[in-house]
């Protein structure tokens, strides 16, 4: 650009009209900056488009000329600068160039685009258009392109306080041992932009040290050393990414058979699972065999009150697979029956698709390798599901999932019904102590209110850490959930090799409560097809039977009937490591004085 064209008008100009705008302004922009600078400024600026003696005109600019309106900064930096920085005119065509950088990514940071980079780029090229003329004008166009490409990543910063609200949806990743679960958690935080490419280079760089340099995108959920040492997810891992629509809340479950207890905790909190089941010769084979997980951890999911389930078939760009539609097929033709048997409707609950963990292909964009498969990539189908149906009025139930203490006693869950709200005095049961919640965490955000489906982290006052155990139950204080240690069950007997005779003991699943549980009476048999009750007490039930019976637990648990209050009837008995029955709660006991 000429710098004779604008130089003489706009210097008077733009100085005198500069200030106040400029003071006035000051703060805003400056606030702008500092949230949405972080996290890519060094990466992208040197890699992609500024050579790194431009650099330093990039970075004294802002220091220089504070942050004033995007249209008034341009015209002071062609004409200012060579007065400050005595330099030539090639310097000020640069000059110009990074501060257009700057300033368009709505004051979000050196070419990374912040969270309005989208938004700030359009205004600009409205109010700027003017005085970009020829080279600046197509370089401006490929680094638009360039920063198109970057703007999603972070897209999902904190939304604004006055955005609409987006519904809650609570997705387990559920399968057998090595299917991929982490990885593709991984992947999607990573594409939804949670976690940033700095992070995810660093683990490749750690992963590669270990010599496991597939394993870098399940580190973003397996966070604990003994978790990333193994490659085996232990404990329920927690994120969250957003779509358009939805917020979507990741519980990474474990695959392996001795965290079955685990990952029954985080399929209780689900409101849908994605079985992720890998295409690769020998793996599908051995997780759906007897032993193996998948078979496993469908029934749970089901049991644990899981409506939908997405099949992924993973490790498709596996050297044994190469996308192949046989083999996609093969795997569907086995897990339809079985997951039938389990009580989905192969035509409205159950959704296959074929993706890659690793590669990241068909979770957002749809994958060339692949043209048979016609539907949406996995993040968009997540996004166009149908709204679940939750009770805002009900009473407040939130089963603890787990608890800490962190300047005062902190608990976390799944709001199943109601809605708690700041200062809001709740009931502990069975304890029945009253407490008070100080502060709510969203998902690590905070906020004052909370809806059904939302996984909370709450900060209460009026009880000890020590008081409260995974199982226990928040209410609200005129509606207090049931609990006792004596209910009447209907329960189905999956597998077990001998007969199940009064007095036999397992474990109880039921929401996140765990307790040893012992069967007292066997009071009938139900038919399974006609659902008849038989007249006479079984003395005994074996595998495949349906019984009424009566359990007794070990001490007092939370606990509804399954008519009244689904998430809170259903449960699992398992022995010896195996899930041996599943359950709902028919009614409950009172306790003889």
């Amino acid at each position: 650009m000429d710098p004779r064209d604008s130089a003489p008008d706009s210097w008077e100009l733009e100085e005198d009209a500069e200030a106040p705008a400029a003071a006035a302004e000051l703060p805003a922009s400056f606030a702008a900056l500092n949230v949405n600078a972080k996290p890519f400024v060094p990466n992208v600026n040197a890699a992609v488009f500024v050579p790194t003696s431009f650099q330093a005109g990039a970075a004294d600019m802002p220091a220089a000329d504070g942050a004033p309106d995007p249209v008034a900064s341009m015209e002071v930096a062609e004409t200012a600068a060579p007065v400050e920085n005595g330099g030539t005119e090639a310097d000020m065509t640069t000059e110009e160039e990074t501060w257009e950088q700057k300033e368009e990514p709505g004051g979000g940071g050196g070419g990374g685009g912040g969270g309005g980079g989208g938004r700030g780029r359009q205004q600009d090229l409205g109010s700027g258009g003017a005085c970009q003329e020829g080279t600046a004008g197509s370089e401006d166009e490929e680094m638009m392109e360039e920063e198109e490409e970057e703007i999603p990543m972070h897209k999902v910063a904190p939304p604004p306080p006055d955005a609409p609200k987006k519904e809650h949806v609570n997705v387990v990743f559920i399968g057998h041992v090595d299917a991929g679960k982490s990885t593709i958690g991984g992947q999607i935080m990573y594409l939804t932009g949670m976690v940033e490419k700095r992070t995810l280079e660093k683990y490749e760089r750690e992963a590669k040290e270990k010599n496991r340099e597939t394993w870098y995108l399940s580190w973003a959920l397996d966070t604990n050393q003994e978790e990333r040492d193994k490659g085996k997810t232990v404990e329920v891992g927690r994120a969250y990414f957003e779509t358009e629509k939805k917020h979507f809340t990741i519980l990474d479950a474990p695959g392996h058979k001795s965290f079955v207890p685990n990952m029954i905790g985080g399929a209780s909190q689900a409101d849908l699972a994605v079985l992720v089941i890998s295409a690769r010769k020998g793996e599908f084979e051995t997780g759906f065999e007897k032993g193996g997980q998948t078979r496993e951890h469908a029934m749970l999911a089901k049991t644990a009150g899981v409506k939908h389930l997405i099949v992924l078939v993973n490790k498709m760009d596996d050297p044994t697979v190469h996308w192949s539609l046989e083999r996609y097929e093969e795997c569907k033709e086995k897990l339809v029956p079985f997951l039938k048997k389990v009580g989905f409707n192969p035509k409205k609950d159950i959704h296959f698709m074929p993706c890659s963990g690793l590669a990241g292909s068909n979770l957002k964009d749809p994958v060339p390798e692949c043209p048979w498969y016609t539907g949406l990539p996995f993040i968009s189908h997540l996004d166009s599901l149908p709204n679940f149906t939750r009770s805002n009025d009900g009473p407040v139930r939130l089963p603890i999932v787990d608890k800490y203490k962190d300047m005062g006693t902190v608990i976390l869950g799944k709001l199943e019904s109601g809605c708690i709200s700041k200062a809001q005095q709740l009931v502990m049961m069975p304890n029945r102590h009253t407490v008070e919640v100080l502060s709510l965490l969203s998902d690590d955000v905070e906020t004052d209110d909370a809806c059904p489906g939302e996984n909370l982290k709450l900060r209460l006052k009026g009880i000890e850490e020590e008081e409260i155990l995974p199982g226990f139950i928040l209410c609200s204080p005129d509606n207090l959930c049931h609990s006792g240690r004596t209910f009447d069950a209907q329960i189905v007997i999956i597998e077990h090799k001998s007969i199940i005779c009064p007095g036999y003991n397992a474990v109880l699943h039921i929401h996140t409560c765990i307790e040893e549980v012992q069967i007292s009476a066997l009071i009938c048999l139900v038919d399974k097809k006609s659902g008849e009750k038989s007249k006479t007490r079984p003395r005994f039930v074996k595998q495949d039977q349906v019984c009424i019976a009566r359990l007794r637990a070990a001490g007092v648990i939370c606990l509804e009937t399954f008519k009244d209050f689904p998430q809170m009837g259903r449960f699992t008995l398992r022995d010896e490591g195996k899930t041996i029955a599943i359950g709902k709660v028919l009614k409950l006991v009172p306790e003889k004085d």
